[in-house]
């Protein structure tokens, strides 16, 4: 998949990571449509009954009360901020009246980090997660999301930033999977392995220059980590793993499309699993 453009500039909240603090460039979904808010008022009422705002776009340069407040509401939920040529919104905007303002919100609610443990618990089984590192393109975190139910995974986890959120064509892709499988949203990918190496998970990483994976012990509470689509998993967060893994291919090309690769790996790790102890 191509890396995005430079048609707009993003604006993240305000954390204290460092990789947060700098802005970068990207064009915006075309494929969401479902769940978009335009307008000023329309989105003050969204923000109001409780929505939960993914992204909004600001035309550049559009400054008054009424926007900062709007700003200040939809970063206090994480979400991000992006700011674009008129030209850009016009595109996008499907009533025509978007007021130098479009948000788009979640399709779904995102589920807290206990419920994906509850989930193994309830099952009696080691925690089996996946961890996906900007993922941008929506069919594929769909199609993630649907392997993760299948497998047996007892839930996904998603960065706030640099990748797509549960839009509603993520949750089409995912073929109903979202309404079973618990997707987290977190701030920072890197920081929420060490937590979750505290809760005594270790973490094996998707890369085409690891380990063969029938090679590699994936028994034991894992977290897949799978990489975006163009530049894979970011370095900060491949070093935080445990180890890393391929998966074996024998053609003319080098890599496999983000969703497969997962799909592949997380089912040698249900393979593993099920293997007869001793």
């Amino acid at each position: 998949m191509d890396k995005f453009g430079t048609e707009m500039t993003e604006l993240l909240p305000e954390e204290p990571e460092e990789e947060q603090t700098a802005a970068v460039r990207e064009e915006p979904p075309s494929h969401t449509r479902s769940g978009m808010v335009e307008g000023r008022n329309a989105i003050q009422e969204a923000l109001r009954s409780g929505k939960t705002a993914d992204r909004l776009y600001v035309q550049d340069g559009l400054r008054d009360p009424v926007v900062g407040q709007i700003l200040s509401k939809v970063k206090k939920q994480g979400a991000t901020v992006s700011f674009v040529k008129k030209q850009l919104l016009d595109q996008m905007s499907e009533t025509g009246k978007h007021q130098g303002l479009i948000l788009l919100c979640s399709a779904y609610e995102y589920a807290s980090m206990e419920e994906i443990f509850r989930v193994a618990e309830e099952r009696e089984e080691p925690p089996f997660i996946f961890l996906l590192d900007e993922i941008e393109d929506p069919h594929n975190l769909g199609a993630i999301i649907r392997t993760a139910n299948l497998c047996g995974a007892h839930g996904v986890i998603i960065p706030k930033h640099r990748a797509v959120g549960l839009t509603a064509t993520v949750v089409k892709a995912s073929a109903g999977a979202v309404n079973y499988t618990p997707v987290v949203k977190v701030t920072n990918i890197a920081k929420t392995i060490d937590e979750l190496k505290g809760r005594g998970l270790w973490f094996a990483c998707a890369d085409m220059d690891g380990e063969v994976m029938y090679n590699c012990n994936l028994t034991g509470p894992i977290g897949l980590v799978i990489g975006n689509e163009g530049s894979g998993v970011s370095r900060l967060v491949r070093e935080k793993c445990d180890h890393i893994v391929s998966v074996p291919m024998k053609g003319n090309i080098d890599s496999l499309n983000a969703s497969v690769a997962a799909g592949v790996l997380a089912y040698e790790i249900v393979r593993q699993r099920m293997a007869p102890k001793g």
